[in-house]
């Protein structure tokens, strides 16, 4: 069985991913493929959902958008699934009309409901476009209590925040686990084969907090972070790498903070 390995990458935004991973050419016999158990293969569909999720976050928010946790006051509480779609539809639409109304940009919106596996409690966690603040979103939500703060990137971008969304509807029973608008960017993969071989794969999976390596591969990004896979089934390594921007918001924004401060508060030039 002769073995390739192929690049995907994906662009969003100010981040980069790319996995590199082993494909194979099967000569003149062909083996029954095994398939994964249940198990294995839930664990799998997990973690592409998640990846996708991220992906999407990073590739349409910034750190001027908020992150919303919307609660229910106990004479507001949904009784069924469908009462906490519609709850969340009916605050969407509210939001998106006062963003017209004032002349705001189109919202984009990510949003997952939540419903308690004790309490039965349903609440939405949602990340939507800035502008707006926490007495508006208030008035609009009317329902309960409104949490919101500012999204804070670093260089995985918003992987943290994006990883704990999808953990709180894991379990869930609802049959998507997220909503998004319809305007949202969906980063496409751009694939090619040959760039790497076993031997530099091997290399680079060695070890993963020596950037020397990783930073050279894609010029105008720096290394984040990488995961590395083996495979004892195939022989093949299996690398998940994030990448940022040298130019990154996140980036810029925390030289402006570091700057010296004059002693009546103003940033110095």
């Amino acid at each position: 069985m002769r073995c390739r390995y192929r690049e995907t990458v994906y662009r969003c935004g100010d981040y980069l991913e790319a996995h590199i991973y082993p494909v194979y050419r099967s000569a003149t016999s062909r083996r029954k493929k095994s398939k994964p158990t249940p198990e294995t293969q839930q664990r799998l569909n997990e973690k592409r959902a998640e990846g996708k999720f991220i992906r999407i976050l990073n590739a349409n928010f910034g750190s001027e958008d908020l992150k919303v946790e919307l609660t229910y006051s106990p004479e507001h509480l949904p009784e069924t699934d469908e009462e906490a779609a519609k709850e969340l539809r009916n605050i969407l639409r509210r939001v998106k009309r006062y963003r017209e109304r004032y002349g705001l940009t189109e919202l984009k919106y990510v949003a997952v409901t939540e419903k308690g596996s004790r309490s039965g409690r349903y609440h939405h966690h949602l990340v939507i476009s800035g502008g707006m603040s926490v007495r508006d979103l208030v008035d609009l939500w009317g329902k309960g209590i409104v949490g919101t703060d500012v999204l804070q990137l670093n260089e995985s971008g918003l992987a943290d925040l994006g990883v704990y969304m999808m953990k709180q509807v894991r379990s869930a029973p609802f049959k998507r686990k997220w909503t998004g608008s319809k305007n949202l960017i969906h980063p496409a993969p751009k694939q090619r084969d040959g760039r790497f071989s076993k031997r530099q794969v091997r290399e680079l999976a060695k070890d993963t907090d020596d950037r020397t390596e990783f930073d050279k591969l894609y010029p105008g990004y720096r290394y984040a972070q990488a995961k590395v896979v083996y495979s004892d089934v195939n022989g093949g390594w299996y690398i998940y790498a994030r990448y940022y921007k040298e130019e990154a918001e996140f980036l810029r924004r925390r030289k402006r903070s570091s700057r010296p401060r004059s002693c009546d508060g103003r940033t110095s030039p």
